[in-house]
């Protein structure tokens, strides 16, 4: 895996529209999250270095805390380039191949209350240029291979 990698794959997650998150102080971040919000769910991928970043699917509700989340429908843990690569190629919500499970979430799935201050946070491309097709897209040009 290069830097180049996944600065590129961060880039798509730009591109689509996901909210970033700096946990701490902007020079000296402890995590960046970013978090694409669906209708009934939010998919989120928090990065904590090379080697280590997590995304999962929560359900929302009005009072939800996507970075505490009590339940979670998918989860996945590995270096930021797999993980944003699985990120992105998961089934939109309501696609028959979208994971509906509920599971507990892992360790790791959320972001500790004690680093959430300060905080940054800054949409990263127009709301609504990409739609959930995109994710099919993404897959089919291999970029997520």
């Amino acid at each position: 895996m290069s830097c180049s990698e996944v600065d590129e794959l961060l880039a798509e997650l730009r591109r689509r529209g996901w909210m970033l998150y700096v946990f701490g102080p902007k020079d000296a971040p402890e995590v960046v999250a970013h978090v694409f919000q669906w209708d009934t769910c939010a998919d989120v991928v928090i990065l904590r270095g090379e080697e280590d970043a997590t995304a999962y699917r929560v359900p929302t509700f009005p009072s939800t805390d996507v970075f505490a989340p009590e339940l979670v429908s998918w989860h996945y843990h590995a270096s930021a380039a797999w993980t944003l690569r699985a990120v992105l190629t998961i089934d939109p919500p309501g696609h028959p191949d979208a994971p509906m499970g509920v599971l507990r979430p892992v360790p790791g799935c959320g972001v500790p209350m004690e680093i959430r201050r300060p905080v940054s946070i800054r949409p990263t491309a127009l709301a609504g240029a990409v739609g959930p097709g995109e994710r099919a897209r993404f897959r089919a040009t291999g970029a997520g291979s």
